[in-house]
């Protein structure tokens, strides 16, 4: 906290901050004994009408009556970060959506429409990386007519918590109604350390998700659609361990997109039964080894906020959270299934 020369404590932001990643103390509200104040840390999204919004890391955005501030100050932009490849926001959010990409997409501005027939939420949303180009409420009318027109809700991509990321653009999406749904985090970690956590032995790499994969994968009677989402990006792989019967299902499988410096993992999945047993770690260091031979270096994943084995697990692999990002539905709209 901002402490003056004269050992009290100090308020030194005003509205003219709001954008400013900022940290504050503020009196609590019917507090229990012992603890009179409450420290939040996050970005100024707003301050009208003598309230401050101030969204965390994790995309919470917490509201402050002006009249509670006890202290506050500028902190820096982002934390420096003690782990991992160094890496930008845009950089990430680009190298994610090339790993993943949509059957149509069009540009509003430096926006990218993208839709796959609804096959997940990351194929069908706004990337929204810059100006659209026009207001933010004709952009969003624009956003809602191009999805409404292919028979879809209307979803903005957002991320909070690291240099550049979009929380004041979530404060607005917040105040116009739309609403918040599943957030993630993409995490980042060196790739070398992946390839010698296991012997690959037993996993069958291919270029193509064939019908022993989709046997495994959770989203079952994948479409067309689905299918070119998944073999999209600029050097895609599918990892397996066959069954140990004859006809069933893999034991385990796994995707990567190889990105220049980068190696993206998803679908990693395990049959309930052998989860446990490190399949799923030699999957993952299988790709990685293949990743390294194209050139990567470094690796990133992503993984829901509150699925906690899978939090544990890439921790003790060496990767660590980046940002998290979030999306939006547009307001009174049926959420689709995920």
């Amino acid at each position: 906290m901002e402490i003056s020369a004269a050992g009290r404590l100090e308020v030194r932001i005003t509205a003219a901050d709001v954008g400013k990643r900022v940290s504050v103390r503020s009196l609590i509200e019917h507090a229990a004994p012992g603890e009179k104040f409450t420290d939040t840390v996050g970005v100024l999204t707003s301050w009208d009408k003598g309230v401050l919004l101030i969204t965390r890391r994790g995309g919470e955005s917490v509201r402050i009556a002006e009249s509670a501030l006890v202290a506050g100050k500028v902190v820096p932009a982002a934390p420096a970060r003690r782990r991992g490849p160094a890496a930008s926001y845009e950089e990430l959010a680009r190298i994610a959506a090339r790993a993943w990409r949509p059957v149509e997409s069009e540009r509003l501005g430096d926006w990218e429409l993208r839709a796959a027939s609804g096959f997940t939420r990351r194929a069908n949303s706004v990337l929204p990386l810059g100006d659209p180009g026009v207001s933010l409420d004709a952009a969003l009318d624009a956003v809602r007519r191009w999805y409404g027109e292919r028979g879809l809700p209307a979803y903005v991509q957002t991320a909070t918590g690291a240099e550049g990321t979009q929380e004041l653009l979530c404060a607005e999406l917040e105040e116009r109604g739309w609403v918040g749904e599943v957030t993630a985090e993409l995490w980042v970690g060196p790739l070398a350390p992946v390839a010698d956590l296991a012997e690959p032995s037993g996993v069958v790499l291919s270029r193509e998700a064939d019908e022993a994969w989709l046997a495994r994968y959770q989203r079952k009677g994948v479409s067309e659609v689905a299918l070119r989402v998944l073999g999209s990006g600029p050097s895609v792989w599918f990892a397996t361990v066959p069954g140990s019967a004859e006809g069933a299902a893999p034991d385990a499988i796994g995707r990567c997109v190889v990105d220049g410096r980068w190696a993206g993992f998803a679908a990693v999945e395990v049959d309930p039964d052998l989860r446990r047993q490190g399949l799923g770690t030699a999957v993952m260091a299988a790709l990685a080894r293949r990743a390294l031979d194209e050139g990567a270096s470094a690796a990133w994943l992503q993984v829901e906020a509150e699925n906690e084995g899978a939090r544990a697990l890439y921790a003790g692999m060496g990767f660590a959270a980046h940002h998290a990002y979030h999306h939006y539905r547009e307001p009174e709209t049926r959420a689709p299934g995920r």
